[in-house]
């Protein structure tokens, strides 16, 4: 039975709670957060022990796994203090906001022959398995086109308004965006040329971007607006054959020859509570790093290169509007 930490019990640690709790191999046993509110209701969610301060968490257990929720500015700081105690980490999107973190971090678990793993979902996501499948396997020909969105209002209630400070959060191009950028460079690799704009501020910000390869582009939005608007994530692929569309959580491939083939509703689909369709994802990818784990082999599903790529990019999207080869 693998032992689990967890730390940062704020939105989305519901959907990686949930998760565990479908892993028979492993049991959370103690969970931390700074605000007592948030580490005794986790606590009471998993059975386990709660801790309130991260240090006395390390010194007071001894755990083979931690799952980190924190703020983003915080990943690569905790990861590397847990893998230099021999412990396999988990961490929420994204490493860091810096790129020289991936090194630090990836060494760090290279020198303590231990596990490590950015959850990047959307590499687990079933609709975008999908997508990946219909691109290698070529069955509808040629990928003429792409289009990824997400959308949804500025946080206005993270704690210590951390997600608005761009210092701490890289707003948008780092909580939404760089979700769609990931899938990008896991399945395309680095563009040709990117032309990007970009408006707001901490309070609504907005970005639209242009990934051009040879012979397709894939158009992209992110936002944050500054109002009651529900968030929605979405894409549309056009192939020689069919276009393949995901939109309120449901998967449509309107062919060529004719017809619409809509993608069956996922079995037992788990509830994320946050703003987002039910779906397995967040399982997948927690069953997928466990069962690393347990085989003691490298999560090779995810590669430091692609993370240094992404945020090579988001630097690039960070300086504004402009094009670049």
């Amino acid at each position: 039975m693998l032992k689990v930490g967890m730390v940062g019990m704020g939105g989305i640690s519901r959907s990686h709670r949930n998760s565990w709790k479908q892993i028979p191999e492993a049991k959370v046993i103690c969970v931390c957060d700074i605000r007592p509110e948030k580490a005794d209701d986790a606590a009471s969610d998993m059975n386990a022990k709660a801790y309130y301060d991260f240090d006395e968490m390390l010194a007071g257990e001894q755990f083979d796994i931690l799952d980190i929720c924190l703020p983003t500015y915080l990943h690569a700081d905790f990861a590397v203090k847990a893998l230099n105690r021999g412990i396999n980490v988990l961490t929420e999107k994204p490493i860091s906001l810096k790129k020289e973190d991936v090194k630090r971090v990836y060494e760090a678990a290279q020198r303590n022959h231990v596990r490590f793993m950015v959850a990047h979902v959307l590499r687990w996501w079933r609709e975008y398995v999908f997508l990946k499948d219909a691109v290698d396997s070529g069955r509808y020909g040629k990928l003429l086109s792409g289009h990824m969105a997400r959308l949804g209002n500025t946080p206005k209630w993270s704690w210590d308004n951390w997600m608005r400070d761009p210092e701490r959060s890289g707003l948008v191009p780092f909580d939404l965006h760089i979700h769609d950028l990931d899938w990008i460079i896991y399945e395309f690799g680095k563009p040709a040329k990117i032309v990007s704009h970009r408006s707001g501020n901490s309070d609504q910000d907005y970005i639209n971007v242009i990934y051009e390869y040879d012979g397709f582009f894939i158009a992209c939005e992110a936002a944050w607006f500054d109002c009651d608007f529900k968030f929605t994530s979405n894409f549309r692929f056009q192939f020689e054959k069919a276009v393949i569309e995901y939109k309120d959580g449901v998967l449509k491939t309107y062919k060529k020859s004719g017809g619409v083939e809509t993608l069956e509703a996922e079995a037992n689909a788990n509830e994320n509570g946050i703003n987002l369709p039910a779906s397995n994802g967040y399982f997948n990818e927690i069953r997928y790093f466990t069962d690393c784990v347990l085989a003691g082999k490298d999560c090779e599903m995810l590669k430091p290169g692609e993370l240094e790529t992404v945020l090579d990019i988001i630097d690039v999207l960070n300086e504004g509007s402009k094009t670049i080869r």
